[in-house]
Formats: C-alpha cells, structure tokens, sequence
C-alpha cells in the first residue's frame, strides 16, 4: 500500500512530540519524513535521496539496511523475544553479549549492566557510584565533575551532568552534586596561551575545584567523552585525558569515559578510552554504536575493583535494587553480537583508520571558505564552525542560524548534515570510501558558498573588504 505522506505530516505534527523540537517553526513546517534507509543513503517520502552525513545520530556504524541484522532480531524474537531479567534469570544473547564486551574494553572492564540508551547508561553510572562509595562507608562522597558543553543526555542526571546551557532552559536539574568545569576547547583558548600551556591551565582548574569542593572526603567522579560530541566536536590538548585521570587517582575519585558515541569505530577501535588517548577508566558507558542504533540498548562497563564491592550483600534480605525491565533484552543483545560480527569481519573500524584522516584532510580544505573559523574533530567524527571574523573569531549573529542554513543548502544537494547553532557536525557511518568524502565535502563547499550569499543578501554578514 503506498504512503500518504501528506497524511503522515499531519500526523507527525500533531502528535509525535519529536526531541529537539524548534516550535518556533515545527507547527509551521513539520518534518520531512524518512522512509528508506540503504547503505550511506536515506530516503524520504518524496523519493529524495541523500547522503547521510550523520549516521542517524552518530551511530548507523555498519551503515543502512543490513539484512543479516534484520535477520537476527527476527530469529531470535521467534525464539525467545523476551523474558525478564529479575529474579535469577539470564538469556544467551546477553550472557554472550557480556562476555564479548569484556573482551574487547580495556583489560579490568568486565562487568555489564545494561541499559536502553547512553542517556539511562549515564544516570545508571552514577546511581551506582553514589551506591558504591555508600558501600565504602563514604556516604559524603556524592559530587560528581563533568564538563562545560559536555553532553551526557537527558534523563534527569544525564542532563544535569549535560553541559551545554540551552539544553537546560526551562528545566530543572540535580544541580546540588554535579559540578562543571571549563570545556577543552582548543580553537577557543586564551589568546597568547600555547595548547601545552592551555592543557595546563585546563589540569590545574580541575584540581583547584576538586579542592573547593572537598577533595577527596567529597568528590566522587569526573564524567567525560574522549571527544566532546554534541558540545563541539572539541578535541582536548594532547596528553589532557591522561592527566585529568592522574589526578582522578590522587583525590580517590572514578573515571567515568562517556563512550557512547566514541565507541564501536566511529575513532578507529572499537573503545578509544585506552586504545587512543591511553587511560584505562574505571567505568565506560556506551550506547548508540554498541548496536548500530537497529535497536535501542546502553551499557555501563564497571571494573573489576568496582563489582568487587557492589556486589557484596549489603545487608540481610536486600538487593542490588536497580535495573531496568528491558535490561539485556535478548532481541537487542543479538543485534549487538551480530553487529560486532560484522564489524570485525569487514575490519571497519580499519576503514575508519584509513579513510577517517582523509575525511580529515579534504574537509580542512574548506577553510579558505570566507566564514569557516575551524575544522576539527577526529576520523569519523568532525565539525565545521562558522564565524563573522576569522581573525576575533566573532560569531555570526543568532538571527543568521547559520547551521541551519548551511544544512538546509546541504539537503538541497542531497546530504544530510547536523545544525548546531553556528556549527556542522558530520558522524557518518563508517563504511564512507574516499569517493564518498570528495564527493561530500564538494558539497559541502557549495552549500557554504550559498550561504555566505544569502547572509550577504539578508544584511546578515558582511564580507571582508
């Protein structure tokens, strides 16, 4: 039966309460409705193909439509689609699922507690810490450090661990044990400051306000992604993971290493924690990659020392009482197998480390473009910002939402890339060729050019003389 999309918009508008939604303009112009998806392509109820620049949201790894994946969801949901995970009871594919992932995180990680998404994975990992130093008899040790722009999701704690201020607007949050300290944002350091000397600055903050806050009697954890994602793609100074986790280490706190974009290829590895930046932290929480987003499922990787005391009775008669009806549901974790599988077998996460400084290179050409400030990011993870000045580095005005306007003449060209205020990020899935990068930054060359007309023509940017 063919599809009535106009019908569908109507629907969409008037009742799917879409994430992210802008309703300055949603009752106005709804959504384009996707309806396909095959390899790097989606396509939308209009017979329009495009790219996809985004993965979905930086987690389509494997790509599109794979049908051995279908495959597996539907055998195993013939098989045993669900049974609960309470009271003593497992299934195959999350046993198995487990055991793989403790084999592939770095060596101590091998213990799994599934979730349904990086948001819940987040919000697990700090219910279980608050739990974990209760155990120890440090029932003050609670504050947990992230990050300014860092972003952890949008359940209640997730998205007070959430950096980005905007997101936050209107609602409220945990505020009273997560603290913030200044993003690793290199293209926007201190004028004059070397980026060894902006690492340094960026340390000795991070030690000053664990000091502040109580050291060691009160700091529990710092929670952070190996590369900022929706915050900006900002690349932290060479050796910052490492000395953020040093210092970790001496005041008694956990690392927690936000991989749930990171992880499963998207830098090269199937987890970047130890294999890129060299630290080994105590919990890894991953999600979106994990399955290629075919389906939803988050998991939260502890260590060994942290299960060690978790999993001691806490008293006659209790539980360890936290989890989730869905958790290790035996349909997502054979996905998750499969999924890796098929990474491993297609050496994708060698195809990133191919063609990912490649993506790189073609994309930094972009910045002779007249409002290209920066390119930055790593591999399949990268991001365009916009400015007025390249030399103050001034951003556009709010009213030009250059992001949008840049990604709106990217569709017209057939791909998809992602707004962010004055940025673009790409998070393609990882099956890109060296063909598929010239043939999208091309694209993306044009889209800006076209850009850069209509903020002129909108008295909106004026060029340099």
């Amino acid at each position: 039966m063919a599809l009535d999309i106009n019908k569908l918009w109507e629907q969409d508008k008037a009742h799917f309460v879409h994430p992210f939604t802008d309703f300055s303009v949603f009752h106005e112009e709804g959504c384009d409705i996707i309806t396909e998806s095959r390899g790097e392509y989606v396509f939308d109820g209009k017979g329009n193909q495009y790219l996809d620049g985004i993965a979905g949201l930086w987690c389509v790894n494997i790509g599109h439509g794979r049908r051995e994946m279908g495959q597996v969801m539907a055998e195993q949901a013939e098989r045993m689609a669900y049974y609960s995970p309470f009271n003593n009871l497992s299934n195959v594919p999350a046993t198995q699922l487990a055991a793989k992932l403790a084999e592939l995180a770095p060596a101590n990680l091998n213990h799994v507690f599934y979730s349904c998404g990086g948001s819940v994975a987040n919000d697990t990992t700090i219910r279980i810490i608050h739990y974990y130093f209760n155990q120890l008899g440090k029932q003050d040790k609670k504050i947990i450090i992230s990050r300014d722009n860092g972003y952890h999701g949008t359940t209640y704690v997730s998205a007070t661990l959430t950096g980005i201020e905007c997101n936050n607007w209107g609602f409220d949050t945990a505020h009273q044990f997560v603290h913030h300290v200044k993003e690793a944002n290199c293209y926007r350091r201190p004028e004059g400051m070397s980026e060894a000397e902006y690492c340094d600055y960026l340390v000795e903050d991070f030690e000053n306000s664990i000091r502040e806050l109580g050291g060691e009697e009160k700091v529990a954890a710092f929670i952070a992604e190996p590369i900022m994602g929706a915050g900006g793609v900002l690349v932290a100074p060479e050796g910052y993971h490492r000395r953020m986790y040093d210092i970790c280490k001496k005041y008694g706190m956990l690392y927690i290493s936000d991989e749930v974009v990171t992880a499963f290829g998207r830098l090269g590895h199937f987890f970047a924690s130890e294999d890129v930046f060299g630290i080994q932290p105590d919990i890894i929480n991953c999600a979106k990659g994990l399955t290629s987003g075919y389906i939803p499922l988050g998991a939260t990787l502890l260590s060994d020392e942290i299960y060690e005391v978790i999993s001691k009775p806490q008293r006659d008669g209790a539980v360890f009482s936290t989890g989730y009806t869905y958790s290790g549901h035996p349909v997502a974790c054979a996905a998750a197998l499969k999924n890796i599988e098929i990474m491993e077998r297609e050496n994708i996460c060698g195809n990133v480390r191919e063609v990912g400084p490649y993506l790189e290179q073609q994309l930094a050409t972009l910045k002779d473009l007249p409002i290209v400030g920066d390119v930055r990011g790593s591999h399949f993870m990268m991001c365009i910002e916009s400015v007025a000045d390249k030399e103050t580095k001034a951003l556009l005005p709010l009213e030009a939402n250059v992001g949008k306007r840049i990604a709106e003449q990217c569709q017209k060209r057939g791909l998809i890339v992602r707004p962010i205020a004055h940025l673009n990020v790409l998070s393609p899935p990882l099956i890109w060729t060296r063909d598929t990068v010239d043939q999208v930054v091309g694209i993306l060359r044009q889209s800006i050019l076209a850009t850069v007309e209509s903020l002129i023509e909108d008295g909106l940017y004026q060029p340099e003389a």
